[in-house]
């Protein structure tokens, strides 16, 4: 069995008034661009291993739908808010 593997990801994200993050864009390290159509859903995936805590987002690219998680920084990292990852299958 394949272990699962983390892709780390850019992704442009709107916030709207209230603070709510909107991914809209994924860029892959070798510089392909997929517009994200729609989110489906959000929710809090759990804490990691790491004491990180990670959010879910539920999306849908080219029409399919994907799994998108924010991993948000520790405290100890005061200048980056967190990053982005797919599961690879």
């Amino acid at each position: 069995m394949k272990k699962k593997e983390r892709i780390y990801v850019k992704v442009t994200s709107d916030f709207d008034a209230t603070g709510y993050m909107q991914p809209k864009v994924i860029t892959w390290s070798d510089g392909r661009v997929f517009p994200i159509e729609s989110v489906k859903d959000f929710r809090p995936a759990g804490t990691e291993h790491d004491s990180m805590s990670t959010d879910c987002y539920t999306i849908v690219v080219n029409g399919e739908i994907k799994h998108l998680f924010f991993e948000r920084s520790d405290q100890y990292r005061r200048s980056s808010v967190g990053r982005w990852y797919e599961v690879s299958s």
